[in-house]
């Protein structure tokens, strides 16, 4: 039993060692972007904005304005709000504003899925012909630039591009906080470091620009949790990569409770076991038989509900083998054999630091606030060379948490209270990240269910406050 155990638990651990360095590797590449054609590119494509939306009149008025000022020739595109199943005054409100509302009602068929193909359909019968469209959610806000970026990336060749989600209420809680940590980092090192090596990036369900031509060609058809995933690995089958635009940025609003979160994130992994149960068996065996790195990229990213899960029993596998005292597995192999003490230390540091240095790349955090962040991870040396390895654990904790509390203070007398309260939550952004094997497994057990949970929103944010929060100096 106990080298079976033993054999398992290397399986996994060798498994999840090189997947995990096939994403370092790739996320490497994002950490420098892409040069971009800086000529001006003259406005000639046109588009049709659409916005879903189910009882947003707090929200919706906002997404029109900001859509409404953009820096393109306004006979060049027209806004049009999907007003469904509502029940309240989402469509005078969007109207007020200057949107074009189309009202849908279906009890069967609910979700935005459904209503985005819905509204293609009505889109494809119009007279007036667009060259591409783009969609919205109902609490986004896109930048001035937005369709000239969205211009550029069409004249360029790419006939499907995803725009840069970014939050516009980061610092509204440590939840909006951890979820904007992970969007900045995933734009950088998962959606722009594939744009340079010219594999296909993933639509976000947001701010993506589709030519109107290949949408008829293909159908929506995409009506699941993850309507935008699915998509994509459609247009994987059929040889299409999906563009980057880093500079066309969409702001989104991100859920402000834990609980909310659980429900979004349990959502998303509903619609990725689903995805992935039927695209990545297609996408391997497009793969192996065209020798098609885009799709075998594309097919292990459907599966990330399940690398989740494996991570869990490696660490699950590992922990029975070491009370079982069954030997070294792999991870142990790798950490006693090739690093040393001192190299693993460096390693953790670095760990620790990597998402604040991307952050500062992103322009979301100051390079002095980086500099803290530092001397904090200086504290695994510190306490090496105070304690020993048989020092007792409450002594060690007790020890960090005082570590901890006096590094606060300085901050808090030396930056101030933001700085403070980012520090914070930048800590609790590792029970977040803990929070999505639970989540994750949720997720996998109702894959089949297709329940849309709305959220609710209760505040409004314009596009000209989001530009001035930007650019006022970072924390």
């Amino acid at each position: 039993m106990s080298e079976l155990i033993y054999n398992i638990t290397m399986i996994f651990q060798i498994f999840m060692f090189i997947l995990s360095g096939y994403y370092l590797v790739i996320s490497i590449f994002g950490l420098r972007l892409k040069e971009e054609n800086t000529d001006d590119v003259s406005p000639e494509k046109t588009f049709a904005l659409i916005v879903a939306a189910h009882n947003e009149e707090m929200v919706i008025g906002q997404i029109v304005e900001s859509l409404k000022n953009q820096d393109y020739p306004s006979e060049l595109y027209d806004i049009f709000v999907i007003a469904d199943n509502c029940t309240d005054n989402t469509k005078l409100v969007a109207e007020k504003h200057g949107a074009k509302v189309y009202e849908r009602f279906n009890s069967d068929k609910r979700g935005k899925g459904y209503a985005l193909e819905w509204m293609f359909n009505n889109i494809f019968k119009m007279k007036k012909k667009y060259d591409a469209v783009v969609v919205f959610d109902a609490d986004n806000l896109a930048s001035r630039n937005f369709l000239r970026e969205m211009n550029r990336k069409l004249k360029e060749g790419y006939r499907v591009v995803q725009g840069y989600i970014d939050s516009k209420n980061p610092h509204d809680s440590w939840i909006t906080e951890s979820y904007s940590i992970s969007f900045w980092t995933a734009n950088r090192l998962f959606q722009a470091s594939r744009a340079k090596l010219g594999l296909s990036n993933q639509i976000g369900g947001t701010g993506f620009c589709v030519e109107t031509e290949l949408l008829k060609e293909f159908g929506w058809g995409a009506t699941c949790l993850t309507e935008d995933l699915e998509f994509t690995c459609k247009l994987v089958l059929n040889g299409y990569k999906v563009g980057w635009a880093h500079n066309a940025v969409v702001y989104d609003e991100k859920p402000l409770t834990l609980k909310q979160s659980w429900y979004q994130r349990k959502r998303w992994m509903q619609g990725f076991a689903d995805v992935a149960s039927r695209f990545f068996t297609k996408l391997m065996k497009k793969a192996f038989r065209d020798k098609d790195l885009v799709a075998f990229d594309c097919a292990l990213y459907t599966v990330q509900p399940f690398v989740v899960i494996g991570l869990g029993i490696s660490v699950l596998l590992n922990f029975i083998q070491n009370n079982n005292g069954t030997g070294s597995g792999f991870n142990i192999f790798v950490i006693d054999s090739i690093f040393n003490p001192v190299v693993w230390k460096i390693f953790s540091v670095f760990q620790f630091l990597f998402t604040p240095f991307v952050m500062v790349l992103e322009k979301k955090l100051s390079k002095r606030i980086l500099a803290f962040f530092a001397l904090y991870s200086m504290n695994i040396f510190i306490m090496s060379a105070i304690f020993d390895n048989d020092t007792n654990f409450l002594v060690l904790a007790l020890a960090h948490g005082l570590y901890l509390s006096l590094f606060l203070m300085v901050i808090l007398w030396l930056e101030g209270k933001k700085s403070f309260k980012l520090f914070i939550w930048y800590l609790l952004y590792g029970i977040y990240t803990l929070t999505w094997i639970p989540i994750t497994i949720q997720g996998i057990m109702d894959k089949n269910k297709k329940e849309w949970s709305h959220t609710k929103h209760t505040r409004q944010i314009s596009i000209n406050e989001i530009e001035g929060m930007e650019n006022k100096s970072i924390a």
